[in-house]
């Protein structure tokens, strides 16, 4: 299945698929990024949980959120009133809710085949700014 198809099915059924897809889409960037740096191996996943948890999502949907599209206003909105199926664990309730909002975000750009914008918002998520 094509991305322009599966998105068109994820956009007709729950923005929690989006979201979903955006983790592993931004867990993957975070550790080609840390891959790249050359830490110690065995940082890597400290390094890595400390841009992946919900806290530093939420920190980075707060950062993309005055830069989104229409477009992309919408998918956050639908996103932060999706209802999970499950408590965070290591998080407030708002963290969580601003985290899922992120990874639909990213899930809605990656599957959209929009690599330029889906680069700069992944950048700009793990920047120290």
């Amino acid at each position: 299945m094509e991305n322009k198809e599966l998105l068109k099915k994820l956009n007709e059924t729950n923005l929690l698929s989006l979201a979903f897809i955006g983790d592993a889409v931004h867990t993957l960037f975070v550790r080609r990024q840390i891959l790249e740096a050359e830490g110690k191996m065995n940082n890597y996943h400290t390094q890595a949980s400390k841009y992946c948890k919900a806290a530093a999502q939420a920190k980075a949907m707060k950062k993309l959120t005055p830069l989104l599209s229409e477009k992309e206003q919408t998918i956050v909105r639908r996103a932060r009133n999706a209802k999970p199926h499950h408590q965070a664990k290591n998080a407030t309730s708002a963290d969580y809710n601003e985290a899922t909002m992120f990874e639909a975000l990213i899930g809605y750009l990656y599957l959209s085949d929009n690599h330029e914008r889906l680069e700069q918002f992944l950048k700009l998520s793990i920047s120290e700014e």
